[in-house]
């Protein structure tokens, strides 16, 4: 008896000791996934803070890596905008790494940006100049400008400039005293080209890699993109224009009223008496010509040749479709907030004449707000006063088609008119 209750004890004392064995077992097995989790968080960290780094070397000196914050675009309602979202280098990375389905995410008015979202390298550095925007609001008899360019006759066109445009046209080239220099003011990736009639992301990364911190505190450049978030870009969208856009647009067009390129188109087309007024006369010409409403898909007061050339606009119409949106400022912004998506350059017509990073004038394929835009053409790195002065001297002097060079490239300046005197659309076609 003594020894059959011992064999019972012993089974009792095994069995408890096999569930608490087996219990120990499994602590073991989870401590050890924890620290393997750990170790792989860990690893991903160092990786993609490796790249980071190296990254951040690639920009020249003087260039720092920077993204603006989201740019609101005007509603009836301003009360519901969301803050601006800032997405840095890790995270981008990060999601680029890992394997996930398409996410929509939802973006300003009813536009969504579908799928993963590339890596953008600008850093967000907040909204440019943000400081000196209130006061463009203000009246500009109230505001500070530049000082005045004075090249007196030196600004004058030739007798051959004045009998052919693309000649004033090149010269309007090397006036842009603000043209920014690839390599030490900005940098682009251009990935791969693609026929236009191509589907597909061919492009891995942003188009932008990096643009220098002085570039959008430039007066010109900072009064330009102070106008960007006026507009609506829903086609047909009835403009609500306040009495604060207004200033802004009449000192926009003062401050490049004080550059090289603005007196020598003046100065143009008085000489070839196209105009005959005084110099302040014109400055308004030119607000009435790039800023008065007008309608477009349907709805009066819908579009502006500013808001259609430079800030884009969506049809609504049909198959939605990306019309205008001709400028490089407004792209890289809009990229910098991910509501565009650089999909690759177009090749060019010739064989062998591929462009490059140093390459000024491009023609490319994007999304922006997840809506195909298959072909657009831009001047990469120009002022804004260089393009309003020449698409200005383009419209009053050319016709629908202008063969003319812009420096190196040979380039067919597309000016269509809306009605008898506004511009419905401008934009630079690659030749070479």
């Amino acid at each position: 008896m003594e020894k059959l209750v011992k064999g019972l004890i012993n089974v009792a004392i095994d069995a408890i000791d096999g569930h608490g064995n087996e219990e120990r077992r499994r602590n073991e097995a989870s401590a050890e996934e924890e620290e393997e989790d750990e170790r792989s968080r860990a690893t991903w960290a160092e990786v993609v803070s490796s790249k980071s780094d190296e990254k951040r070397t690639e920009a020249p000196a003087g260039a720092t890596y920077q993204r603006p914050s989201t740019w609101a675009k005007k509603e009836e309602s301003e009360a519901h905008q969301q803050p601006p979202r800032r997405h840095n280098q890790e995270e981008s990375e990060g999601r680029r790494n890992e394997q996930q389905p398409p996410r929509r995410q939802q973006q300003d008015g009813d536009w969504e940006t579908v799928g993963d979202k590339k890596l953008h390298r600008p850093v967000s550095h907040g909204r440019p100049k943000s400081e000196a925007w209130q006061g463009y609001k203000q009246h500009p008899s109230q505001q500070n400008f530049s000082q005045e360019t004075n090249h007196g006759s030196s600004i004058d066109p030739s007798r051959e400039e004045l009998q052919d445009l693309s000649k004033a046209c090149d010269r309007l080239w090397n006036l842009d005293q603000n043209r920014l220099v690839p390599g030490k003011d900005y940098e682009i990736n251009l990935g791969e080209g693609k026929k236009v009639y191509q589907k597909g992301d061919v492009a891995s990364e942003t188009l932008f890699t990096w643009l220098a911190d002085p570039v959008l505190e430039k007066p010109t450049f900072s009064r330009f993109i102070a106008l960007l978030d006026n507009y609506n870009p829903n086609e047909g969208y009835k403009e609500q224009v306040t009495q604060e856009d207004k200033h802004e647009q009449v000192a926009f067009i003062e401050e490049i009223s004080r550059t090289t390129v603005v007196k020598y188109v003046y100065k143009y087309l008085v000489a070839k008496q196209i105009l005959n007024c005084h110099y302040e006369e014109f400055k308004r010409v030119m607000s009435r010509l790039w800023f008065d409403l007008y309608g477009r898909g349907g709805s009066g007061g819908s579009s502006s040749a500013f808001e259609h050339v430079f800030v884009g606009e969506i049809k609504n119409r049909g198959e939605n479709e990306v019309s205008g949106f001709h400028n490089w400022i407004q792209f890289y912004l809009e990229e910098a907030k991910g509501t565009v998506d650089y999909q690759g350059y177009i090749f060019p017509r010739r064989r062998g004449e591929v462009p490059d990073a140093e390459t000024q004038v491009l023609t490319i394929q994007f999304e922006w707000h997840g809506i195909l835009k298959s072909v657009s053409s831009s001047l990469i790195g120009v002022s804004p006063e260089f393009e309003i002065a020449l698409y200005t001297l383009c419209y009053y002097v050319g016709r629908e088609d202008n063969e003319v060079n812009l420096g190196p490239y040979c380039v067919n300046i597309k000016c269509y008119r809306f009605g008898r005197d506004k511009i419905g659309s401008v934009f630079p076609i690659v030749e070479n």
